[in-house]
């Protein structure tokens, strides 16, 4: 009879959606796991990020990376450990991060899964998946020191506010010294940014005329904006935007639903007319200093001048039903599936 620990869960990518993504576009299946071959390891998966990402890699749109294919385990960054290895670099126990995939176990090569080994800190197993991760603190840093080059006394908009990027952004906006003002899409979620992470405003977009609430919010004008949302907020802080203002573009997330072409900002003529700097980037461009970004955080989380709330989904099999969450207003912090103790 075969054990549970030799059987492996898999949530296979079937159907690219169209809206939403559902259960429909993915099936759960179950296969024995084999042996490592020589220079790979098997890693056990204990949490998963939920990102807007994910819904990204399920479309076929030209991305930073190519397209999660149909008929494949379907693609995510998370954390496990080593069960056993077969690779000089790697030992039963290791706590790694990588692309493990919504599965309960990972066979591969370190190389193909971008599999690192974790440093042993002082913090929760759960901040190596926000605000010392990839997706979450790193991207934060550099797309705000790098793209936005914040400068004491200026205002920084962040769209997303409370969500796991955009939450660190803001935050670390105001250890630069800036007014930080959030834009997020329930009254918790302004009350969680200003009350507990110490944003100067933040508005409902849900609720509020957005373009009103940001002329009451920046009357000195918009200098930083750290873009997570696209769309109808993102001209809406064009519309306010400085002289010489600087646009870091980290997110699209209200269009990654979308059919068919994806439209234009409605306010793009201010970028020439109000000298604007506009910069997608992608922190994987980063990944020679990703060290710098992990000693500064891990810094200010031991000072105390950054936090984080985690969004916890529980079980595999609920992967599906926690990337809806994504777009959703019930959902603060970083969202998070746990697959295994």
């Amino acid at each position: 009879m075969t054990s549970p620990a030799q059987i492996n869960r898999q949530y296979i990518f079937l159907s690219r959606p169209k809206g939403l993504p559902d259960r429909s576009n993915f099936e759960l299946r179950e296969r024995t796991i084999r042996e490592p071959l020589e220079g790979e390891v098997l890693v056990r998966t204990r949490y998963l990020s939920i990102d807007p990402t994910n819904r990204l890699w399920m479309s076929s749109r030209k991305q930073y990376m190519s397209p999660a294919e149909p008929g494949h385990v379907m693609r995510a960054l998370g954390l496990g450990n080593v069960e056993r290895s077969n690779h000089p670099d790697f030992r039963a126990g290791d706590l790694v991060s990588g692309l493990l995939g919504w599965q309960d176990y990972n066979i591969a090569r370190p190389d193909e899964i971008a599999l690192s080994a974790l440093p042993k800190l002082d913090v929760p197993l759960t901040a190596f998946l926000c605000p010392l991760h990839v997706a979450g603190g790193v991207t934060a840093y550099f797309g705000l020191f790098d793209v936005g080059k914040p400068r004491p006394g200026e205002t920084l908009v962040v769209s997303a506010a409370s969500g796991s990027v955009g939450s660190l952004a803001g935050q670390m906006g105001k250890i630069a010294g800036c007014r930080v003002v959030g834009i997020a899409g329930s009254d918790e979620g302004c009350r969680y940014v200003t009350k507990e992470l110490g944003f100067d405003a933040c508005i409902n977009y849900r609720t509020e005329n957005v373009s009103e609430a940001l002329a009451r919010s920046c009357p000195k004008g918009i200098d930083i904006n750290f873009e997570n949302v696209g769309g109808d907020i993102l001209d809406a802080v064009l519309d306010r935007m400085n002289l010489y203002g600087r646009v870091s573009l980290c997110g699209l997330i209200s269009q990654y639903n979308d059919e068919g072409l994806w439209p234009g900002p409605k306010q793009f003529p201010l970028i020439l007319m109000q000298r604007l700097r506009v910069q997608g980037f992608i922190c994987l461009d980063y990944r020679a200093r990703f060290s710098e970004a992990f000693e500064k955080i891990y810094g200010w989380m031991k000072a105390g001048q950054i936090k984080w709330r985690e969004h916890i989904v529980e079980g595999l099999e609920n992967a599906p039903d926690a990337v809806r969450l994504l777009f959703g207003s019930n959902k603060i912090g970083k969202l998070l599936l746990k697959v295994s103790d």
